[in-house]
């Protein structure tokens, strides 16, 4: 699917520097970005959903660790 993504000309130029040091083109930087950014919200998501399951069965220990 095509896609138009409009940058200011310094985010262009980031961009292009970036692409020319690492020897790809502009779109595999983007995509690279897009995938990196997605796995880390994912990782993200994972631990809130462990804390939230978690953080009710040990609220007494903490409150009490808290308080010594």
């Amino acid at each position: 699917m095509a896609m138009t993504l409009r940058l200011t000309e310094e985010e262009n130029q980031r961009l292009a520097e970036l692409a020319a040091a690492e020897g790809r083109s502009k779109q595999e930087v983007v995509r690279s970005a897009l995938a990196d950014r997605w796995a880390r919200q994912q990782k993200e998501q994972q631990l809130d959903d462990v804390v939230q399951r978690v953080l009710p069965r040990y609220r007494g220990l903490l409150d009490r660790l808290g308080s010594a």
